[in-house]
């Protein structure tokens, strides 16, 4: 038998060996590779649509009527593994990511959020959940909708996974700036929409 033949009998033996191997061992799945992704949706816009006036400030001048300051319904799926719970953060990309809501210790077992959630620190939708004291053209506890009068600005609402049930060292004192970061801090991971008014 020539060298060629040998090396070739050789190598035809070592591929086989690696065929019987890799179907005798099973597939390594990459972490979250059957995991859907993390989302979030409004029922009440779409990604890049328009945010109703509904869920516009009232602070407008003159007023109008059909602005009610009410935050808008959220939905999300496909959290991290390992959430404890969840916190939303609503930002106006236009404004120099002006802060406009934090709602955080949502439960890990809500997925949703009501259209208007009551303007207090403890709403009682979703249960447990606390919010942000809004300082700035309006005061009030939460949501603070849009207020572009003269523009039309990005506004990006992200809900962020976070790795603990509760934040204890936020309290009805904490300012938006430092709930902000201390979300930033607990986060697995988020999921952001974002709509125009």
């Amino acid at each position: 038998m020539t060298i060629r033949r040998v090396v070739s009998h050789v190598a035809l033996a070592v591929c086989a060996a690696a065929a019987v191997i890799a179907a005798a061992s099973p597939a390594t799945a990459q972490p979250g590779a059957n995991r859907a992704a993390f989302t979030i949706t409004s029922s009440a816009f779409a990604q890049g649509g328009t945010i109703p006036i509904v869920h516009e400030c009232t602070s407008a001048r003159p007023p109008d009527a059909r602005k009610k300051n009410e935050s808008p319904p959220l939905s999300w799926s496909g959290a991290p593994a390992g959430a404890q719970s969840y916190a939303i953060i609503m930002r106006d990309l236009s404004n120099n990511n002006l802060l406009h809501w934090i709602i955080y210790d949502i439960p890990v077992s809500t997925t949703s959020l009501p259209q208007n959630v009551a303007h207090l620190y403890q709403p009682p939708v979703p249960p447990g959940s606390r919010q942000i004291y809004y300082r700035g053209s309006a005061s009030l506890w939460g949501y603070q909708g849009p207020c572009s009068p003269s523009s039309i600005n990005t506004y990006e609402f992200r809900v962020h996974a976070l790795n603990r049930a509760t934040l204890t060292e936020l309290n009805e004192n904490s300012s938006i700036r430092t709930a902000a970061q201390v979300i930033a801090n607990a986060s697995l991971g988020s999921a952001r929409i974002t709509a125009l008014s």
